[in-house]
């Protein structure tokens, strides 16, 4: 195998350090839309499991004469 010369071995570590960059970047962007998702769509649904069964008492409730 070829030895590589000190230029060409820091302009690889050059390269694999944007890579690394860019990779915690991506990983950052995909935590802040799971968190994101989390928030505008799992919590309503837990709100609306309580909502709902007060919603149909009051509306059952209501309904008798």
């Amino acid at each position: 195998m070829d030895q590589l010369d000190p230029k060409t071995i820091e302009i690889l570590e050059e390269k694999i350090n944007k890579l690394q960059h860019s990779i915690d970047r991506i990983n950052k962007i995909f935590l802040w839309t799971l968190i994101i998702a989390v928030v505008l769509f799992v919590l309503p649904f837990i709100g609306l499991l309580f909502v709902i069964p007060q919603f149909l008492s009051s509306y059952s409730g209501l309904l008798q004469f």
